[in-house]
């Protein structure tokens, strides 16, 4: 043999549309042969039906569905192809992957290692399989596996005993900070050099939910140097030519991109699948002349189009003038429609019938609520009317603490900056603003301040974001406790208020809008904790 051709299928397929990703697996593996001439493609885990399923892997409807578009993509593609799918045998179901070709099942796999961890939980659905996989293709020996098996001993050592020359891993593995580094770096080229085999390591790309799988894909020689590296965050196709030694031909490999550009990208991703894929005709955003709103506006109008993004503005008595110069001044500076929407008159109606209920009580939080949910109100019902979706514009440090207005400021179908902290927001605006400026930059200097009262700044109700930053990462993320947190050199009393407000706002953070998860430890899939606990 002079050499080996295979296609690499980084693409984004759609949770539950069994017969449209079936469609599309059979059509790229018609391009391979006509485009590529070559006579081998594989597809990441789980491309069938999407990942994760979640209970819809429960339904027998749903399973059989998979089955018959199983058998269609086996009857009708002219190559041979590695499909990950759900596979029921003898009444248990395995995360698994076919191999296909000549209208024949050549070989299959069933994943050993089920994550169940973190925003994985496949040990509710699947079963583990057991043995290795290695298959001839051409007189090639190639070993297979899926996504969690290359960080465990055994799936890889066994395939190489087994007779593998080469390894394929198929993933569906979501993006956080770093994990691109982690799972190259530290995983798939350590394992490639201890077992001396190359190793294609094959990723999905695109937004489903909550997470956003970042593409990635890479082959690693069998002394752990990277012969091709895919976009991430894009769809690719691309070849991995292996020559008469089996060595990886030295192919593209594209640059690992930075961390503000990662981030911001999978933000992009997030938002533009959750939109197109659930057939919103658009999104809205409230936009106040703030950091928060001014980023969130910023990677919606990236994602979808200016064309497809609406700002509303809903000034009221103590909305600075600066703010409302600097939000319309973003709007224009992106090219979007947006709408000035008084909110005084709606204040002063709410107040005068509540007036009977509320007579003998001071003002305080309530007044300024009511100024929040009047404003959710009105975004809701243009949402209602246009068929777009409110993307809300809380961040992670605002969310963790309760300092939001449930029905307020929280509504909304999706939110793009929900796990990203307060300084971080500043950081990826700064980083957005570099590829062009859209942010005027007023909006960075000033305090930040919700405008529900006289004068408010932020910092007159919460900590220095710097040290409320801090103490939520070691107390959310890193699981610490407040003895840890204090020995790090932060306040006691600072550091138990914090935690005792994380603590109460459970319940707010249940009704929250999902959003893009960033980091290993996010709120909604990522921590579960209980809404009524004694437990600090």
């Amino acid at each position: 043999m002079d050499k080996f051709t295979m296609i690499l299928a980084q693409v984004n397929v759609v949770v539950g549309d069994i017969s449209g990703n079936a469609t599309r697996i059979i059509d790229i593996c018609s391009q391979a042969k006509a485009k590529f001439d070559s006579e081998f493609v594989v597809f990441p885990e789980l491309a069938l039906t999407g990942y994760p399923p979640e209970d819809l892997l429960f339904r027998g409807d749903f399973i059989r569905k998979a089955e018959n578009e199983l058998t269609r993509i086996r009857n009708e593609i002219v190559v041979t192809a590695i499909v990950g799918h759900p596979c029921r045998n003898i009444g248990v179901l395995y995360n698994a992957a076919s191999v296909l070709g000549g209208g024949k099942l050549l070989a299959r796999y069933y994943k050993r290692h089920l994550p169940n961890y973190s925003v994985f939980d496949e040990k509710r659905y699947f079963s583990p399989g057991e043995g290795p996989c290695v298959f001839n293709i051409d007189g090639l020996n190639i070993g297979l596996t899926i996504c969690e098996d290359i960080w465990h001993e055994g799936p890889v050592e066994e395939s190489v005993k087994a007779g593998a020359n080469i390894l394929v891993n198929i993933n569906a593995s979501p993006y956080h900070i770093e994990k691109a580094n982690e799972r190259e770096l530290n995983v798939v080229s350590v394992k490639a050099k201890q077992s001396n085999v190359p190793i294609v390591y094959l990723n999905m790309v695109g937004g489903q939910d909550e997470l956003v799988f970042d593409g990635g894909s890479f082959v690693s020689d069998n002394t752990g140097n990277i012969t091709h590296r895919a976009r991430s965050f894009d769809e690719e196709i691309f070849t991995v030519c292996f020559n008469s030694k089996l060595i990886p031909v030295k192919g593209y490999v594209t640059s690992m991109l930075s961390t503000d550009a990662s981030i911001y990208k999978a933000l992009m991703i997030g938002v533009r699948d959750y939109v197109n894929k659930n057939r919103f005709r658009g999104a809205i955003v409230g936009l106040s002349g703030g950091i928060d709103s001014a980023l969130t506006l910023a990677i919606a109008v990236d994602a979808l189009g200016a064309e497809n993004v609406e700002a509303i503005m809903m000034p009221s008595r103590y909305t600075r003038s600066i703010s409302k110069e600097d939000a319309i001044l973003e709007a224009q500076n992106l090219g979007i429609s947006y709408r000035i929407v008084e909110i005084d008159d709606l204040f002063n109606l709410f107040v005068q019938q509540l007036r009977p209920v509320f007579d003998g009580r001071e003002e305080d939080t309530t007044e300024e609520n009511i100024q929040a949910r009047i404003r959710g109100t009105l975004l809701m019902a243009i949402s209602n009317k246009t068929g777009s979706i409110v993307l809300t514009t809380g961040n992670k440090s605002e969310i963790a603490v309760g300092y939001s207005t449930l029905y307020g400021d929280m509504v909304g179908g999706f939110s793009a900056i929900k796990d990203i902290p307060k300084m971080l927001v500043y950081e990826l605006a700064k980083y957005r603003n570099k590829l062009s400026p859209v942010i005027p930059e007023r909006v960075f200097s000033r305090a930040p301040s919700a405008e529900l009262a006289p004068d408010q700044e932020d910092q007159q109700s919460l900590p220095n974001y710097e040290i409320l930053d801090g103490i939520l990462k070691l107390y959310v993320e890193d699981d610490k406790t407040i003895e840890d947190i204090v020995e790090k050199g932060y306040d006691r009393e600072t550091v138990e208020d914090i935690v005792l407000r994380v603590t109460k706002n459970e319940y707010k953070r249940r009704q929250a809008a999902p959003g893009v998860r960033i980091s290993k430890r996010a709120f909604g899939r990522d921590r579960r904790y209980p809404i009524t606990s004694f437990f600090i």
